[in-house]
């Protein structure tokens, strides 16, 4: 059998997986039997990567379009080829094949590893950018992440209505409808003017 792993760090709305979908499918893994999911290379606890890697039997196949996608840390990377290697299963990273259900020699063991460490290393430069980008605009007086919303930042036109929902004369949903915002942004509001209130 031959399984395949697909993996973008963020979510579906940032990044499109189906580019992997489909070179897995052209590697000759089944739809149904692709495993995948959005989140960073370096976490540990991956569900669908843990499913796949405990359903895996000897002699079956692990492909990824790369190393990275399987993971972006040496340490895991270095026990997965292990579980590899005791289930004597292979694994197609891109190009690269490591097939454990033959013995398999030191130097393609070697290359494998040096492609974690690059892919890790990859990683950590792309961390330190983004740190350093995020330093330089506070350093410029920029906004880093979301602008804390104050009371002052509600529309004036949720306040007039609010007194009809505490009248319960108007349901949160029907405030949203009027207010034209969303129903979470309603909540949000709603439990400022609250707690403002306290």
């Amino acid at each position: 059998m031959i399984y395949g792993y697909a993996r973008c760090s963020t979510n579906e709305n940032m990044q499109d997986i189906t580019r992997q979908h489909r070179e897995l499918e052209k590697m000759g893994v089944k739809k149904e039997n692709i495993y995948s999911e959005y989140e960073s290379g370096t976490k540990i606890e991956r569900v669908q990567l843990n499913k796949m890697l405990s359903i895996v039997q000897k002699g079956d196949t692990i492909a990824c379009t790369e190393a990275s996608r399987i993971t972006r840390s040496i340490k895991q990377l270095l026990e997965i080829l292990e579980l590899a290697k005791q289930k004597r299963i292979k694994l197609i990273l891109g190009s690269f094949v490591v097939d454990f259900t033959n013995d398999v020699d030191p130097m393609t063991l070697a290359v494998v590893q040096l492609m974690g460490v690059f892919s890790e290393l990859e990683r950590n430069i792309i961390s330190e950018r983004v740190k350093s980008g995020m330093e330089n605009a506070r350093a410029k007086g920029k906004q880093i992440g979301r602008r804390i919303v104050t009371l002052d930042d509600i529309p004036e036109r949720f306040k007039e209505f609010y007194h009809l929902y505490k009248e319960k004369r108007i349901t949160k949903e029907m405030l949203a409808d009027f207010c034209k915002i969303s129903y979470p942004t309603c909540l949000k509001y709603v439990k400022m003017i609250e707690n403002n209130k306290e």
